[in-house]
């Protein structure tokens, strides 16, 4: 039973465009043409604008400090689920429990109805403690995926005072760009930079808030 969903987004990146300067470079970076438009308003070819893009769907698969924190998440989600699905089920077996002794005579009218206001109590913290842990977990994955979003442009930043791209663009299968040459990839280059990049993570470890006092 899934108590909450893994919704991880792909680093919160498909379709961002990531524009920068044009630079002095000792690199030659890859040019292209681009369709513009002159004072008149016809379509004109502009040649030498250096574009690349990242590969998001690959840099996920690669990228160490988002696998890490991802296995977090993943193993949270379980335990939280599991936490949920343990108070379910011992909710329920009290509320069969409470019944057969109700069939068999074994409660007054006072025990009966204390039993069941103590069954509705436990109900609502099962229902608040699921809300709260959600949204702690929502939260949390919210926070992370605005510092990988941030640890990437950080380290564009970065990789592009060298390179001098006019245009870096994010490229994932279900993105908005439906073909990217394979010439203008870059994003070996920036995983092997991210993970040995001295930008550090921002965020501690994924806290298992699903574990009682």
């Amino acid at each position: 039973m899934k108590y909450l969903p893994l919704v991880l987004s792909s680093l919160a990146l498909i379709g961002v465009a990531i524009l920068f300067g044009m630079r002095g470079n000792s690199k030659m970076p890859k040019t292209s043409l681009i369709k513009s438009k002159d004072s008149s308003g016809k379509e004109v070819l502009m040649s030498g604008v250096k574009i690349a893009y990242v590969d998001i769907d690959t840099l996920e698969a690669n990228y160490d400090y988002f696998k890490k924190k991802k296995a977090e998440f993943e193993t949270r989600q379980k335990n939280i689920d599991a936490e949920l699905e343990r108070m379910a089920n011992a909710l329920q077996n009290e509320y069969i429990a409470l019944q057969k002794k109700a069939q068999n005579g074994e409660l007054s009218q006072s025990e009966g109805e204390a039993a069941q206001q103590r069954l509705m109590q436990k109900q609502n913290e099962l229902e608040n403690k699921r809300s709260t842990l959600g949204n702690k977990y929502l939260k949390d994955q919210e926070d992370f995926n605005k510092e990988i979003h941030d640890n990437l442009h950080e380290y564009i930043k970065e990789y592009n005072e060298e390179m001098g791209y006019d245009y870096i663009l994010s490229y994932s299968k279900d993105g908005s760009i439906l073909y990217a040459n394979d010439a203008l990839d870059i994003t070996r280059d920036v995983i092997e930079g991210m993970n040995s990049s001295k930008i550090k993570p921002k965020s501690t470890t994924v806290t298992d808030t699903a574990k009682t006092k």
